[in-house]
């Protein structure tokens, strides 16, 4: 084990008096609801603190217990979390809320393999959960804990490799004071978050800094030791904003991803990839570019005339980094797909029943059912949506922002 037992000894008492006297007034931290601890620390994977507090509070107020999760519409879910990013999380959350109302009554479990069992609970969170809701004496090892404890006790191994993490969690869980596991979890997280920060850590306010083998090395900026990730793959994407016409002004059209895949079930505008045609890359000249997006939208039954380029944007997943140049077009009325699309007698109704539902989200104001293949070569459902539809439906971050920028919000 790393480090003797009196440096250990006084790395776990200087920590927890630390906490004691420093310690953030975060909205879960109010109560020991195992509901309202699962909530934050999935919301917290990827996500920084502030950031997180907001989305919290609205969420719980929404669903303010596991059934309530368990039973809402996933689009309701998904809109909660809108803006939050990494879409999977809530529809893991989701998904591990009817699991704990069909195995356990609605009662989180308090056994560490029924937790883990729950959809996206890994070994982190069915750390966390054990341990500041139920005080079991479980490590909850994420990246905060392992560059502290990586500084501290001059651990040189790669943090990204699983024999490290594995180093970790053993010496984390040797680290709890008895009977304080709660506390002392959170402790740790919050020295990593506030004080011993990925870059020019602040020894000098350190609770533990006498002692720090790293610091005493001069390793601290150094550590943790970990192996590059490999970088997101670049994708170049051709989208459409398409402005309605006619009975459809002042709307714009948006499409459903499909019901699996990245951004699973969520709102974007259409777009196609830039590169599609071989040889074309980039670096593809917006001429060509709105030739190809035009024609893309016919295929799906929405003739629409070019009208240039609008702006660019660019948002990064986990292993893509998206670069969309946005263009405008113009819908054209009457709408006559090659291969006999959308009639004039279709939009009209389309529109009409759309005014007719006062312009709601769930109205008939989407194209019909023949409207052909969608712009990206998967079947996809197409809808003219208002700023106000914008307040149901759930976008993925990049097509939130444009939005938002185009109806002026």
């Amino acid at each position: 084990m790393r480090g003797n037992r009196e440096t250990r000894i006084f790395f776990s008492t200087e920590l927890l008096g630390w906490y004691e006297r420093s310690k953030r007034d975060l909205p879960w931290r109010r109560h020991r609801d195992p509901y309202y601890i699962w909530v934050s620390e999935i919301m917290l994977q990827q996500t920084r603190v502030d950031t997180v507090i907001p989305y919290f509070q609205r969420f719980i107020e929404r669903f303010p217990t596991i059934r309530d999760l368990a039973e809402a519409p996933e689009e309701d879910v998904l809109k909660c979390w809108e803006g939050l990013g990494y879409y999977s999380r809530a529809r893991n959350l989701q998904a591990a809320a009817r699991q704990v109302m069909e195995r356990h009554g609605g009662t989180v479990p308090d056994n560490k393999a029924e937790v883990s069992a729950l959809k996206g609970v890994g070994p982190y969170t069915t750390g966390a959960i054990l341990s500041i809701a139920f005080n079991r004496p479980e490590p909850a090892v994420d990246g905060n804990v392992m560059r502290v404890l990586s500084r501290y006790f001059l651990i040189e191994e790669d943090v990204a490799k699983v024999g490290t993490r594995t180093l970790m969690e053993e010496l984390a869980a040797e680290l709890i004071p008895e009977g304080r596991a709660s506390d002392f979890n959170q402790a740790l997280m919050e020295l990593g978050a506030l004080v011993c920060t990925p870059k020019s850590p602040q020894c000098l306010i350190c609770p533990v800094m006498a002692r720090c083998a790293g610091r005493l090395e001069g390793a601290e900026e150094r550590l943790p030791v970990k192996s590059k990730a490999k970088p997101p793959r670049p994708e170049y994407r051709l989208a459409a904003l398409v402005e309605g016409g006619g009975a459809l002004a002042g709307r714009v059209l948006v499409r459903r991803r499909p019901d699996t895949g990245l951004l699973a079930r969520m709102w974007e505008l259409p777009h196609i990839p830039a590169d599609a045609v071989p040889g074309e890359g980039a670096g593809l000249p917006d001429g060509p570019a709105m030739d190809r997006l035009a024609a893309a939208l016919a295929a799906a039954g929405v003739p629409a005339r070019p009208g240039g380029a609008l702006l660019n944007a660019e948002h990064t997943f986990s292993h893509i980094h998206w670069n969309l140049r946005v263009f405008r077009f113009d819908a054209e009325i009457p709408m006559q797909a090659a291969g006999g699309g959308v009639s004039p007698a279709a939009v009209a109704e389309t529109a009409a029943a759309y005014d007719a539902a006062g312009g709601a989200a769930d109205s008939a104001a989407r194209l019909p059912a023949n409207a052909g293949p969608a712009a990206d070569d998967t079947a996809a459902e197409y809808r003219w949506i208002t700023r106000e539809d914008m307040d149901n439906l759930a976008f993925p971050n990049v097509f939130l922002r444009i939005l938002n920028g185009y109806f002026g919000s």
